[in-house]
């Protein structure tokens, strides 16, 4: 478990680890960044409650770095990824272990059932488990079992992640992608089951997934430029989006502007563009948040765009390899 001032998520994080009912030998590896918000005395207090918990120095902070320190560091046949914002059931260790098994599988992984408290979160919740907010992959709206692309987390076999060179710790986000890209290109399989359902906790204010939306958009723009052919269609319809709204919104204004001189109305009709995905997100919400609460819906109307035009605008600059330099100034 990569953790970087996490201190509100990390301790529930653990405890759900350490409830596992899986019958062998465990250890919990926590690669701690360098923070500043009480996490290290939160993560020091569990390591002292449980042989089990051991705390590994991430100077980098980053999490691929974080990652392939506690890998290099494990003891043990099977790695289990887990997020610091993520609760694990308490048959997850031992259902992806039996998979594993069956499968012959790389790699295991399910789904991410995101889970708010707060209106806001709710509303975030809703939209990373619908198509139209995070794009309707398996991990986040369930599926049929089977290979897959990627998984949320991952239980992965360790001598896998040995045979691809760990994680690229270049790529700050989609790391888990681009690993697993590795892995099926090796002759591995990545499996999807949705028997493996983890909770997740969404960012808790509009500047925070905003922050989280572009950093994850930024890299996989990044990702998308490297490998083209890899790439599935709707990673690239919010960058679209982004950019139909844009130039929609300046060919409407160059049409007021013109109009006024009988020059050329006609780019009035770029207005069309944003109206049409201001009625979209109008719909989405009556489709998905309805029912939830006025406070949740009202949210969701606002959360929706966020997510788009966030992530939208980071693809755009990451397809342009703008991503090491903005990630420099930013420190994503």
């Amino acid at each position: 478990m990569p953790v970087l001032n996490d201190a509100s998520h990390v301790r529930a994080a653990v405890e759900s680890i350490l409830a596992q009912d899986y019958e062998g030998p465990v250890e919990v590896l926590i690669a701690l960044g360098p923070s500043i918000d009480g996490t290290a005395g939160l993560v020091a207090d569990l390591a002292s409650r449980d042989e089990r918990v051991g705390v590994l120095e991430n100077e980098v902070g980053s999490t691929p770095a974080g990652l392939n320190i506690g890998i290099r560091a494990a003891r043990y046949p099977v790695i289990v990824r887990v997020d610091a914002h993520s609760m694990l059931p308490v048959d997850y260790a031992r259902v992806a272990v039996e998979v594993l098994e069956r499968t012959g599988a790389d790699n295991v992984g399910g789904i991410m059932a995101a889970h708010g408290e707060t209106p806001f979160e709710r509303a975030v919740a809703i939209a990373y488990g619908t198509k139209v907010g995070l794009g309707g992959t398996p991990w986040h709206v369930g599926g049929h079992e089977g290979p897959a692309e990627s998984v949320y987390l991952g239980v992965f076999r360790t001598s896998a992640l040995h045979r691809v060179g760990l994680f690229d710790e270049g790529i700050k986000r989609g790391q888990d992608w681009e690993l697993n890209r590795r892995l099926r290109e090796t002759g591995g399989t990545v499996w999807f089951t949705p028997r493996l359902s983890v909770t997740y906790r969404p960012r808790s204010t509009l500047e925070r997934l905003g922050r989280q939306m572009f950093s994850t958009g930024l890299w996989r723009g990044e990702l998308a430029r490297r490998f083209p052919a890899a790439n599935g269609i709707r990673y690239f319809v919010p960058p679209v989006m982004v950019l139909g709204v844009v130039l929609g919104l300046v060919a409407g204004f160059i049409g007021i502007v013109q109009a006024s001189a009988d020059g050329m109305p006609w780019l009035l009709a770029g207005f069309a563009v944003p109206l049409v995905y201001l009625l979209f997100v109008v719909v989405a919400t009556i489709a998905y948040a309805r029912g939830r609460g006025a406070a949740t819906a009202a949210w969701f109307l606002i959360v929706l765009p966020c997510i788009h035009v966030s992530w939208g605008l980071g693809f755009v600059l990451g397809y342009l390899s703008l991503t090491s330099n903005i990630a420099k100034h930013t420190g994503r």
